[in-house]
């Protein structure tokens, strides 16, 4: 039977009454509770198993500031990540995270209205994964006849065969975040383009 007064990890669903006001978070929401402090899916955070419960803030959303982490390029040290989370923490064009030997992770921001820009990648096959926001992809054989076209939204994955022309607009009402993989690498290690005006001009 439970009983409010034991500190012990109990599933979410059975209680979440135990307000502290010493803690940035909102009673309201489902929490799994250590005790009478709030882990926010505890497993999901493994890096950070004991987190100070004042980084939960409710005007964060999701995330909690133990979450951010410097963008920079890791590679090609071993690197772990919660990929969702870095994706929209991500405010610029292009940000290179890792760049090994055989390949590359990107993140980017697409402002609403714009771009990545056409382009073809000889050598390169491309993954891409959409992790917030709204989108057009279109890809085809040549430049003139992209007659390829779907729409993308969150959790949709884009596959970029080499030799491939493709393009991604948004089309929503916020940035369109998402990230890509590139095999092999496509651009230099530690790679920033802030805005898609770098990019091009990088290239």
């Amino acid at each position: 039977m439970y009983n409010p007064y034991e500190t012990y990890l109990c599933p979410y669903f059975m209680y979440r009454g135990r307000y502290n006001p010493n803690t940035m978070y909102d009673p309201y929401e489902d929490y799994p509770y250590y005790g009478n402090t709030p882990i926010y899916n505890y497993y999901r955070y493994n890096q950070n198993p004991n987190p100070n419960p004042n980084q939960y803030s409710p005007a964060a959303g999701k995330m909690k500031n133990a979450d951010l982490i410097s963008l920079r390029d890791y590679g090609p040290e071993p690197f772990v990540v919660n990929i969702n989370e870095v994706t929209k923490q991500n405010n610029t064009f292009r940000t290179a995270l890792w760049t090994g030997r055989y390949l590359q992770l990107t993140l980017m921001s697409i402002n609403v209205g714009e771009d990545i820009g056409l382009e073809i990648h000889p050598d390169t096959d491309q993954f891409l994964r959409v992790e917030e926001g709204e989108g057009i992809v279109k890809m085809g054989k040549t430049q003139h006849n992209l007659n390829f076209q779907r729409r993308v939204s969150d959790d949709i994955a884009i596959l970029i065969p080499a030799g491939t022309w493709h393009n991604i607009i948004n089309t929503g009402n916020k940035p369109l975040k998402l990230y890509s993989i590139y095999a092999p690498p496509h651009h230099p290690h530690g790679t920033v383009h802030v805005t898609k005006a770098d990019a091009q001009a990088a290239e």
